[in-house]
């Protein structure tokens, strides 16, 4: 009898265990399976929230089949305690498995609204946009002057919200003045120095921010990003520059920056100021003038006069030899690698052509005859014509 007992204890634990695979199998397909949702969403994360409390509302927003396959699985794979707040873009028919995996992983939101300061050369604007989840592209809410304009309820409304997002955008050629003056007024920000880093070692970019940070954290993160852009491109420099440090090739990137806008022609610029440099010539560039007067802080906002084109200051390029003592702007990573990689030229002249870009010359006589161009253009203009 004992025999036909355990016999039979046996068949039922192999049934069981068939059972218990045929279950795990299941719900690991399902976890892994395709989700119900229609259509993309914006989910949000709140501040302290558990995995029980979003498998909850991933159900009632029929994100999910089963919150508890979704706890489960979150569980098995050890991602529970990894749960990121924010605002997250579930895409339609997110499986539960990758759904574990967007509001796991970290990193900025992905959906919902977002705040951008752009500190430009004249300006700082802000721009408010929010994402449509189901086209996935973003929907402008609000644009503002932040010196000029009231801010307006589209952006009052949901900077102090949960999930909205922020970003500093950094145009290239900005001043170190111009960067801390700016960000001391973004008040999602603590304002927490008004010391302003030495001119050209903030790198410009978009860096990701967050309610309540420090104007001195953010230009850190902007001066350690300088740091190791220098760090890599300062090895692979040409042989031969007439530059000599990290410092000088910030300093010569920074006029090369204040120089051109056109990316295609930042090598020739950079070109025809190693050609100076190389022959002994005075840079004579408008830019350092300017500099020399107002040190960074602001725009001049006027031409310039023939004598401050004369007058003497420590970065008037048209009366000192070689490079000025510091940089003029903060350049970007495109100028830092034409400094460093400039074109094969022997231009020594530019001028203005009237399309945005620049005339370029080896001599003298075809110089003035490219100002004398650029001086009928200007007339023309200024004609109405």
């Amino acid at each position: 009898m004992w025999r036909h007992v355990a016999a039979n204890g046996l068949t039922f634990l192999i049934v069981a265990l068939f059972l218990l695979v045929g279950v795990v199998s299941w719900g690991a397909g399902q976890y892994r399976a395709p989700g119900p949702l229609a259509e993309a969403i914006c989910f949000e994360v709140p501040q302290g929230a558990n995995m029980r409390r979003v498998a909850q509302d991933l159900e009632a927003m029929n994100a999910v089949s089963s919150p508890v396959l979704f706890r489960m699985g979150a569980d098995y794979s050890d991602k529970s305690g990894l749960l990121k707040a924010g605002s997250f873009r579930v895409p339609e028919g997110a499986s539960m498995e990758s759904i574990v995996d967007i509001v796991t992983r970290g990193g900025r939101s992905t959906c919902g609204t977002e705040v951008i300061y752009r500190i430009g050369i004249n300006r700082t604007t802000v721009d408010v946009r929010e994402l449509d989840p189901v086209s996935n592209q973003f929907v402008e809410v609000a644009s503002f002057d932040k010196d000029e304009d009231a801010a307006p309820e589209g952006y009052l409304s949901v900077k102090d919200e949960i999930g909205t997002s922020f970003q500093v955008i950094v145009a290239e050629g900005a001043t170190s003045w111009q960067i801390t003056d700016a960000l001391g007024k973004i008040d999602v920000l603590e304002a927490d120095t008004t010391e302003v880093p030495p001119e050209g070692f903030l790198a410009p970019k978009s860096y990701p921010i967050t309610r309540g940070d420090t104007v001195s954290g953010v230009l850190d993160d902007m001066v350690a990003e300088q740091e190791a852009i220098m760090a890599e491109l300062w090895p692979n420099r040409v042989n031969d520059l007439p530059i000599n440090s990290p410092e000088e090739a910030l300093i010569l990137a920074s006029i090369i920056e204040k120089e051109t806008g056109v990316a295609e022609e930042r090598r020739q610029v950079a070109s025809v100021f190693v050609n100076r440099l190389n022959q002994g010539m005075r840079l004579q560039t408008d830019p350092t003038v300017i500099y020399g007067i107002t040190q960074g802080e602001g725009v001049l906002g006027r031409g310039l006069r023939q004598s401050e084109l004369r007058g003497e200051t420590p970065w008037n390029t048209y009366v000192i030899e070689g490079l000025p003592p510091t940089p003029i702007a903060n350049p970007g990573r495109a100028s830092i690698e034409a400094a460093l990689n400039p074109d094969t030229t022997e231009y020594i002249f530019f001028v203005a052509d009237g399309t945005g870009g620049h005339a370029f010359a080896t001599n003298l006589d075809d110089h003035n005859q490219n100002v004398a161009r650029w001086r009928a253009i200007e007339a023309e203009r200024a004609d109405g014509g």
